[in-house]
């Protein structure tokens, strides 16, 4: 978009990206709070452990977390995936959380023993 075309809420916009650093993430982490697959007290507790974790480890620059009501797996939760590898895992509760975070979001080491599967994104869109 043309910056002389830009509106008030589009600059808006621009603050709030930058200020988040999108962009600059080397991974993104989705974790399911419930409640079909997990009761939302034990989500909102891995939620924090997710949280607390990236902070104490310093990978709040290089590591974004987003907090979803529904991975669409429904079993097994709290469910957790990581892109850019696209690394799905169950049962993710606030007593595994710091492996996660010191194992895989530093360097895509693999929590085997919680993995569902690894699928990335694919590169080419199906309806293009």
């Amino acid at each position: 978009m043309d910056h002389a075309t830009h509106t008030d809420n589009d600059l808006e916009m621009d603050k709030v990206v930058h200020s988040l650093g999108l962009g600059g993430f080397a991974r993104h982490v989705f974790l399911c709070t419930g409640p079909k697959c997990v009761s939302p007290e034990l989500g909102l507790q891995a939620w924090e452990a997710l949280k607390s974790g990236i902070k104490e480890e310093g990978l709040g620059k290089s590591c974004y977390r987003t907090k979803v009501g529904c991975l669409r797996v429904c079993q097994a939760g709290p469910v957790v995936v990581v892109y850019p590898e696209g690394v799905w895992y169950h049962t993710m509760t606030a007593e595994k959380i710091p492996h996660l975070v010191k194992e895989h979001l530093p360097s895509g080491g693999l929590l085997e023993n919680n993995r569902i599967g690894t699928y990335p994104l694919s590169k080419s869109n199906p309806n293009s």
